[in-house]
């Protein structure tokens, strides 16, 4: 029988492929943001975390972070509403402040709202929009001019299958996962277009690139929340059988965040267990 156990994370055995580089996680501190922070960590880039209001979970995640990181590995925690495009170009700067650069920037951050369109009122379909999609933008803008000033950089929108698909009372956060679809093909090619104008694009085999994940049915807490009757229902309709564990999106972030992965941009990335094919 196979052993389906996870191995201790040990930083020693990993390819630290990411040493030197600065990464900003939206939303990193829980579920999905929280393993590609540790991911990312682990492969040597220093983490800047960004929450909205759970103070007491960001300062878990901190503790546990420095506690499991203890070879040098910076950590920084950045709070704030990236509803507000204010904030986050404060936040960028902050973050480039304080540690010299932004290489990778991961759009994680989301919310949902769910109620069918008959019953969602103005403020559920704007909040959910504006945090989902426009808070994406907000960071992407700001991180994308001090990008393509280096001429290097990795931008990465974790979006979801609910946006390829839709949901019944889902209509908001489907809508904001489908528009990150459009932002990140748009933002792919205005930044090579950039690049090329400036004389940045030749010969350079890093570059700029933006690309997006969707994440299938994932064991998060935002999942442990749905009724055990669905829960049931849901894994027929997954191929593989099974929920997908934070880790599994946060391998395909690194995979994508490295030097590499410089010749893919603008692509959307699924790992949902098959639910596409």
């Amino acid at each position: 029988m196979t052993d389906t156990t996870a191995a201790p994370r040990s930083t020693q055995t990993l390819e630290r492929n990411l040493t030197g580089r600065v990464a900003f996680v939206t939303g990193g501190t829980r579920g999905i943001g929280a393993a590609i922070s540790r991911t990312l960590a682990d492969h040597g880039a220093a983490i800047a975390v960004g929450y909205a209001g759970n103070v007491a979970a960001a300062e878990a995640f901190a503790k546990d972070f420095r506690s499991t990181h203890d070879d040098g590995v910076k950590l920084t925690t950045h709070q704030g509403d990236i509803r507000s495009g204010d904030y986050c170009r404060r936040a960028i700067a902050e973050i480039i402040a304080e540690h010299g650069r932004l290489d990778i920037l991961v759009n994680n951050a989301g919310i949902t709202i769910d109620k069918t369109v008959a019953k969602m009122s103005d403020d559920d379909w704007e909040k959910v929009l504006s945090t989902n999609l426009s808070g994406a933008f907000y960071m992407s803008q700001a991180a994308l001019a001090h990008m393509l000033e280096r001429g290097t950089g990795r931008i990465i929108n974790i979006s979801s299958t609910v946006g390829e698909f839709g949901h019944i009372g889902q209509a908001n956060y489907a809508a904001s996962k489908s528009g990150l679809f459009g932002l990140t093909k748009s933002l792919a090619r205005e930044a090579l277009f950039q690049l090329s104008r400036s004389g940045k694009l030749s010969g350079n085999s890093v570059a700029v690139t933006v690309n997006a994940i969707t994440p299938g049915y994932m064991e998060t807490e935002m999942f442990a929340a749905i009724p055990e009757k669905m829960v049931e229902r849901i894994l027929t309709e997954i191929p593989v059988g099974r929920l997908g564990q934070p880790e599994e999106v946060a391998r395909v972030v690194h995979f994508l965040a490295a030097d590499t992965a410089g010749y893919i941009t603008g692509q959307v990335w699924g790992v949902n267990g098959g639910l596409n094919m």
